[in-house]
């Protein structure tokens, strides 16, 4: 007999218990070859004082074993605590959260009976690193941080899941016709890693009208790499569509550990009645199962989870009149998985992951690109309300730097700014050199120096001016890398 897998379990807050017992039980049924090591997490934890909801023994034992089959937690609300998911997607490195997404008509009510969908999500970046300031009276700000590393890194993930799986196309959605650097770059990104792919379909939609074409016409679709915003929002849409959130397990996959889960929370209104569907958690036990080596224990337990789906033993959040033919609970819902288990579904097609082999990311390797200096944006936090009155002060102690343009709200206020452009107290002050050529329609930078800035920031505090942040302008291999204003 083969050595057993030693992984981390938490059972979790709320229904977390329950659907956990009932996940293992299957899992020892099926000959699962596994040793689950538990670990505390969740509301005790965070009540405990730790702020992030893990103690911090629990991190040993997630870097040892690598694994991690997670029941949902419940945060406590107030008191500043963080999101458990967060930080251990984050400080583990599990970059790429997968959501598959299929849909079991006629027996889980959907309107979208072809569906089957992967959501391949960028796991540590974007909006969600949650570096947040409030920078003046009215005013705060989040940071979007897009980097190629992490950006090659998810899309590669994703072409790879779909050459190992056996899909045929990969989509990305990003917004890039407005955030044309940071979604510009996942995009050109994708498009370079693309070509590297020749078997597989590849395309791309704006995740506005992406959103509304996997709810209206989701079987056009097959994997979906987005963004970690975009991916968290149309994973819980197209699980939704499909029948039901509670019915989809996820993975957080990382180079080292890797994170798996339900993605429904820890409905505390219904714990202990026996009630919980554990559907959720119990798929992504099979993707575990899939990821430590273990394809065949994970497809008899996905072929007679199906089977029982198909004989109609439904628990109650998907029971049915005249569909379902036993409405049953939690532990009923798992004896009736392991008595199905060495049997296959009639209706829907047997599952298989013979196929599927362990994905590996070569390490990025950064190729350094030139890098010059040609303006510096300063953000002031100003109560005026007259852009020109402003616009003249700081031409005034702008020394050898010039003032190209001031935007509020991203909006150009001035020079030639429109009397209806609503105002608030945070304005960006462009400078670049004063022999930049400003014409609108092929401007020219020259280099500056950082001690020009220094000076023009002293200059500011002299003039009783709240310089609040400054970003610097810059070209990287002769290319504008910087976005332009609003009617700049």
């Amino acid at each position: 007999m083969s050595e057993k897998t030693k992984i981390a379990i938490a059972h979790g807050d709320g229904i977390g218990p329950e659907i956990m017992e009932a996940t293992l039980k299957i899992l020892n049924a099926a000959g699962a070859k596994i040793d689950p090591i538990e670990i505390q997490i969740g509301e005790k934890v965070y009540k405990e004082g730790h702020s992030s909801g893990i103690k911090p023994e629990a991190w040993d034992i997630l870097r040892q074993t690598k694994v991690f089959l997670k029941a949902p937690i419940t945060t406590p609300q107030g008191g500043g605590y963080k999101s458990l998911n967060v930080t251990v997607r984050t400080t583990l490195g599990l970059f790429a959260n997968v959501r598959p997404c299929f849909s079991l008509y006629p027996y889980v009510e959907t309107k979208h009976p072809i569906l089957d969908i992967v959501i391949i999500r960028e796991n540590e970046e974007d909006l969600y690193t949650g570096i947040e300031h409030q920078q003046t009276n009215d005013t705060v700000q989040c940071l979007k941080l897009i980097s190629r590393p992490g950006s090659e890194k998810i899309i590669r993930y994703a072409f790879e899941y779909a050459r190992a799986y056996g899909r045929k196309k990969v989509t990305a959605m990003v917004k890039d016709n407005i955030m044309k650097q940071t979604d510009g770059l996942f995009h050109d990104i994708f498009k370079e890693v693309a070509k590297e792919y020749p078997e597989l379909e590849s395309n791309s939609q704006i995740i506005d009208i992406g959103a509304a074409n996997l709810a209206d016409r989701p079987q056009n679709f097959d994997v979906v790499v987005t963004l970690n915003l975009y991916g968290d929002i149309i994973s819980d849409i197209v699980a939704q569509i499909a029948g039901s959130v509670g019915m989809a397990g996820s993975s957080n996959i990382g180079e080292i550990v890797s994170m798996f889960e339900a993605i429904h929370g820890s409905a505390p209104d219904i714990a202990g009645k026996n009630l919980a569907n554990p559907s959720g958690l119990i798929n992504a036990a099979v993707m575990m199962l899939v990821h430590i080596g273990q394809p065949d224990i994970a497809a008899k337990i996905n072929n007679a989870w199906l089977l029982t789906i198909e004989e109609g033993i439904h628990t109650g959040d998907i029971f049915k009149p005249g569909v379902s033919r036993i409405k049953v609970g939690t532990k009923e819902f798992a004896e009736a998985v392991i008595g199905n288990l060495g049997h296959l579904p009639e209706k829907f097609k047997p599952v298989s992951f013979g196929k599927a082999k362990k994905i590996t990311i070569p390490e990025y390797k950064r190729v350094l690109q030139k890098k010059e200096l040609v303006g510096t944006d300063v953000f002031l936090d100003w109560t005026g309300n007259d852009p020109n009155e402003l616009g003249k002060k700081l031409e005034s102690i702008s020394g050898d730097l010039k003032l190209k343009i001031i935007t509020n709200r991203g909006v150009k206020v001035y020079p030639d700014g429109q009397p209806e452009t609503f105002l608030i107290d945070h304005w960006r002050c462009r400078f670049v050199s004063k022999e930049a050529l400003l014409h609108p329609e092929n401007p020219t930078y020259y280099p500056i120096s950082h001690k020009q800035i220094g000076e023009l920031l002293l200059k500011l505090d002299e003039a009783g001016f709240d310089a609040i942040k400054t970003e610097n302008l810059y070209y990287f291999n002769g290319k504008r890398a910087f976005s332009l204003g609003q009617g700049e």
